[in-house]
C-alpha cells in the first residue's frame, strides 16, 4: 500500500527505512560514525510519553511513545543528538515532540 505522503520505503544494510530521505540520512550518519565524528548511532530511539509521573495511554491501555529516527553522540558538540527526518510535520508529530520537550527540557530534537 502506498504511503499517505508518497514516501518510498527503502532498504539499506537490510534495514527498512520509511523513506529515501531517511535512508540517505542513515548513510550520511554511518560515514560520520566511520570518520569518528559521531558514535553510538541508534535507530528508532523511543521515549515513553507521560504527564508528570503518570504514563499517557491510549484507550487500549497501550502507552504512547515518541519514536525518533536516529540518536547518536556528537563528539564536537559533546552531547547526545536526537534526529527526526521529516517530509511532513503532522499534528501528531508536533504534539509528541512538544510532550518530549516538556518531559526532557535538555532533549533537543533536530529535524532533518
Amino acid at each position: 500500500m502506498p504511503s499517505k505522503y508518497k514516501a518510498q520505503p527503502t532498504f539499506i544494510d537490510g534495514i527498512r527505512f520509511d523513506s529515501k530521505k531517511e535512508a540517505k540520512r542513515y548513510q550520511e550518519l554511518k560515514l560520520l560514525e566511520r570518520a569518528g565524528e559521531i558514535s553510538n548511532l541508534e535507530l528508532q530511539p523511543s521515549f515513553k510519553l507521560s504527564c508528570g509521573d503518570r504514563p499517557i495511554k491510549f484507550d487500549s491501555g497501550r502507552q504512547a511513545v515518541y519514536k525518533a529516527d536516529f540518536a547518536y553522540w556528537d563528539h564536537k558538540q559533546e552531547k547526545r543528538v536526537i534526529e527526526d527526518v521529516k517530509g511532513m510535520r503532522t499534528p501528531e508529530y508536533k504534539l509528541k515532540r512538544a510532550i518530549v520537550h516538556a518531559m526532557h527540557p535538555a532533549v533537543k530534537i533536530i529535524e532533518v
